[in-house]
């Protein structure tokens, strides 16, 4: 009997240390930022996070999931015309979706590289994406230390697949993202 309770016991630990294991995004420190082509030349802005749900499990990445609420109405496309046209009803319409949200449905790959698909909302559009994962323990860290780590997810979206065509004359349709996130548990 006492074999089948430190079995049971075992395997209940077990169980409890390979689940995934919140961890909090640090807004102050993470960026998510795009870059875009106008009139052929190289862009960039920035969208701050309105809330991170991220739940990794660093043993086993496909359990892991993540859900995410950017604030489109908060962005800033480099200089203020083009902020202004961005959030223009012709491409994000931030009155009417002032966010944007991606949750993950399928993780792939280790702590060497990983990939992670999700659908992404956009002016009530949503697609699915994918995006390329990085997992980077942050400078000065022990090497063991899983609590303070850094993501790096890159990737490029269409804004004609989500309805946003304003100003396609002048901007180029693929928009490139990289996203920097410092999260801690």
């Amino acid at each position: 009997m006492r074999y089948l309770f430190a079995l049971t016991f075992s395997l209940v630990a077990t169980l409890s240390m390979a689940a995934p294991q919140a961890y909090r995004l640090d807004t102050a420190r993470s960026s998510v930022g795009f870059t875009y082509a106008i009139e052929g030349s190289a862009a960039q802005g920035t969208m701050p996070v309105k809330s991170a749900e991220v739940l990794l499990d660093l043993d086993n990445l496909p359990n892991s999931r993540v859900h995410v609420t950017l604030d489109a109405a908060a962005a800033r496309a480099g200089f203020i015309l083009a902020t202004q046209a961005m959030k223009d009803a012709q491409v994000l319409n931030t009155r009417r979706f002032p966010e944007i949200t991606f949750r993950s449905t399928t993780i792939n790959g280790d702590l060497s590289g990983a990939t992670v698909t999700g659908d992404l909302t956009v002016r009530g559009v949503t697609r699915p994406v994918t995006l390329t994962a990085g997992l980077y323990r942050q400078r000065g860290t022990d090497p063991r230390d899983r609590r303070n780590l850094l993501v790096l997810l890159t990737g490029q979206i269409s804004r004609a697949a989500f309805g946003a065509t304003g100003y396609a004359g002048m901007v180029d349709d693929t928009i490139g993202l990289r996203i920097l996130a410092r999260i801690t548990r």
